[in-house]
């Protein structure tokens, strides 16, 4: 009787195991990263190098570096129209160059003395010379009147999107640096001015799905997480034009991230639309 009794007591217990390791799921994938908001995850690239990975541009790398891309172009010795490839290492800034040159200018010192110096007299000699002094007034009057007539200064902004604002541009270091406008999926994204496709893609983490806009040398407008991209790169976009669809790409939230860069810094858009 005793056999017996052991014998229900052992398959009672192993029943009951049997239970609780059956009931024990694995814990989801997801609340391994429950504590970072796709929206807060840092963007900017950061360093004074950065290797070019596929689907980058220049002005990708300038928006995420907050750097102007004629800035970069110059410093790399890219010429127009940026044409980058994968695997290329870009230098953000010019601490490399700095370095050799002020090496260069130390073997050199008398020499590019000399030279300034033989340079200043002749200008002088030139400027004397009436015609001489005549041309060179024509030419900085028209220097002057054509930065006057500049368009850069004359981008006409409107609305990307309909909906409520949910986020506001902020000043501090590691602050929101657009308007997030949110609306319900499939909404439509328009182009804020008229300007050119210079990247449409999700290459840039934390963005999602990214459209570009290049209004001139000196403004760029961005248009995140998007749900569909309706446009091309090197499409010319006119102002109203809808460009993607609201969606919630690499965004905890349905929202459209709309941001302005003025020489490769986020301004306040808030300042610039109607």
């Amino acid at each position: 009787m005793s056999r017996q009794i052991t014998v229900y007591v052992t398959l009672f217990t192993s029943i009951l195991l049997f239970g609780c390791t059956s009931r024990e799921a694995p814990a989801p994938v997801s609340s391994l990263d429950n504590h970072v908001k796709p929206t807060t995850r840092k963007v900017n690239i950061t360093g004074s190098k950065y290797t070019v990975k596929k689907g980058d541009t220049l002005y990708s790398i300038a928006f995420s570096s907050q750097r102007d891309f004629r800035t970069l172009a110059k410093i790399n010795n890219i010429p127009a129209p940026y044409t980058i490839f994968p695997g290329q290492r870009i230098l953000i800034t010019k601490q490399e160059q700095k370095h050799k040159k002020a090496k260069k200018y130390t073997n050199s010192s008398k020499k590019s003395t000399f030279s300034i110096q033989k340079n200043n007299k002749k200008l002088k000699k030139e400027l004397d010379q009436p015609k001489q002094r005549e041309y060179f007034q024509k030419q900085a009057n028209k220097i002057i009147s054509d930065k006057n007539g500049n368009s850069n200064s004359k981008v006409v902004w409107s609305w990307p999107a309909k909906g409520k604002v949910t986020r506001r541009f902020s000043n501090k270091e590691n602050g929101f640096k657009g308007l997030q406008i949110t609306n319900k999926e499939g909404a439509s994204v328009l182009a804020a001015a008229h300007g050119t496709v210079v990247y449409a893609g999700n290459a840039l983490r934390g963005y999602g799905n990214l459209i570009i806009l290049k209004h001139n040398d000196d403004y760029l407008s961005a248009y995140a997480h998007n749900s569909t991209l309706l446009v091309k790169e090197k499409q010319e976009v006119k102002a109203g034009q809808k460009i993607a669809e609201m969606g919630s790409s690499d965004s905890s939230v349905t929202a459209l991230r709309f941001e302005i860069r003025y020489r490769g810094q986020a301004v306040n858009p808030a300042k610039y639309l109607p």
